[in-house]
């Protein structure tokens, strides 16, 4: 068990950045998905954060669905996409992926399912886990879930996260910013993140 840390003690921090989803089949114009529009909306905030973690030399990690026609998961509602091996599944190349980044096929919605994530980053001291990308009502919501019970702390970064309504977006939002293990799991914004993590406000969005 790694030891706790007083999340205003940020100096002591040592966070990852997760990004979820952000993959081709999602940003296809053809397909007119309404999370589309959104999602392009996050692109510069996440790469303004991206920035940030990488000048303090901490842990990037692209995680994305890599699913199969045969999944339980497409028996329901939704279509088959962001397939394993295939194109769509890969990150949208207007994010700055880099080589030293970790790119993390999973095979549900929680980045942790099934993929060593949590001994990835606890084999390099992360205590806490700010996550970003799509969607906030699903997997986001799964991801920052599971992160605070591998016991990361755990910031859902807002205006790096998008859902298929800005309406969806802001209740998912406004349910996780008072919550039973605040401020373990916390709401922010990216620039509040940095400001916290560093002492300074490091990123460039307005």
């Amino acid at each position: 068990m790694r030891k706790g840390i007083d999340m205003n003690d940020s100096g002591n921090e040592k966070p990852a950045l997760l990004i979820i989803d952000m993959v081709k089949d999602t940003f296809k114009e053809s397909e007119k998905l309404p999370i589309t529009p959104w999602a392009k909306q996050i692109i510069r905030p996440i790469n303004d954060l991206i920035d940030g973690f990488r000048k303090n030399e901490w842990p990037i990690v692209f995680s994305t669905d890599a699913f199969h026609r045969q999944d339980f998961i497409f028996r329901a509602r939704m279509k088959p996409h962001s397939l394993a091996g295939t194109k769509g599944a890969e990150v949208i190349e207007q994010l700055n992926r880099k080589e030293e980044d970790l790119w993390l096929p999973k095979p549900r919605f929680s980045a942790f399912f099934k993929t060593g994530l949590d001994r990835w980053l606890q084999d390099r001291d992360v205590t806490l886990c700010a996550v970003t990308g799509i969607a906030t009502n699903f997997c986001i919501l799964t991801t920052i879930l599971d992160s605070i019970c591998y016991d990361f702390k755990t910031v859902l970064v807002e205006d790096c996260t998008a859902a298929s309504s800005e309406k969806i977006h802001r209740q998912t939002l406004d349910n996780y910013r008072r919550n039973p293990i605040y401020p373990l799991l916390k709401v922010a914004t990216s620039k509040e993140l940095m400001r916290k993590l560093t002492g300074k406000e490091s990123i460039g969005h307005g």
